[in-house]
């Protein structure tokens, strides 16, 4: 079985509040890109994970694919596998890529042993493994509320628009992101913004992240101001950052040589 587990890109992100068990609870759009990891499950004599292209440091067991085989193993008493990840979407850029990868082996494995679990079921599943990776599960374009796991799908369509990725190489940590929000007093109302005129995103859809970190990175700030230059009608940071993204009618160029990018459609 061959999955390919997508990126995401926050259009808009109210940082409301920090929360009694120490999340924050946000509010923010989210948007499936046509941009992807490649994920291969089969079933196997004893469960081993490879990876190859994007190199992810650190202990086998505490990759996300690993912690979404070993949840449905403990819950459901699955067999063995082999897990092939091949890594394209830069990982802690804010594009949600390990969320996407951890969630599409929960649904390769439901559909590879026939579990017949519901997306709601899903949803509860991959919650416990990350606050993104709920999202997955329909992907779409959705308001993510809570700490992101409340998900609600919206009617949001960019058929025939365009999207570029520009990541410039800076780790932001997530823990380095929150430390400099100040939380929204009055936030915008992301869903009416996202569903009323796409003219409008410019002006009236923030995310909460930029300010600080566009103050401590300047080279974040000036490569958002490019693509508004270049002729995006939309452009922000991605979550906590550092990747930023700008929504274009027409097709763009590529004009960042030094930094990763991408260009897709939404066809």
């Amino acid at each position: 079985m061959i999955l390919f587990p997508p990126a995401k890109v926050n259009l808009g992100l109210n940082v409301l509040h920090k929360r009694s068990d120490g999340y924050h609870a946000v509010e923010t759009g989210m948007l499936e890109v046509p941009f992807f990891d490649v994920l291969e499950l089969l079933p196997s004599e004893k469960t081993d994970f490879k990876q190859s292209g994007l190199e992810i440091s650190g202990n086998v067991e505490d990759n996300l694919c690993m912690k979404a085989y070993r949840l449905m193993e403990t819950s459901y008493q699955l067999p063995s596998v082999y897990m092939h990840l091949r890594k394209q979407i830069p990982f802690g850029a804010g594009l949600g890529g390990g969320s996407a990868d951890a969630t599409y082996v929960l649904k390769g494995l439901n559909e590879l042993f026939s579990l017949q679990l519901d997306d709601e079921q899903l949803r509860l599943l991959a919650a416990q493994l990350g606050s993104d990776c709920s999202f997955f599960v329909s992907g779409g374009a959705a308001i993510a509320r809570g700490r992101g796991e409340e998900i609600s799908p919206i009617d949001l369509s960019l058929h025939g628009f365009w999207i570029k990725l520009v990541n410039p190489g800076i780790h932001v940590s997530t823990s380095e992101a929150y430390s400099g929000v100040n939380f929204s007093p009055s936030p915008t109302n992301v869903e009416s913004i996202l569903l009323g005129d796409k003219e409008t995103w410019k002006e009236r859809l923030k995310n909460d992240f930029e300010p600080s970190i566009f103050d401590r990175y300047p080279v974040i700030g000036k490569v958002k101001d490019q693509l508004y230059e270049e002729g995006a009608f939309y452009a922000a940071m991605s979550g906590s950052g550092s990747t930023l993204f700008g929504l274009y009618e027409k097709e763009p160029k590529k004009s960042f040589n030094s930094y990763f990018e991408f260009i897709g459609s939404f066809n």
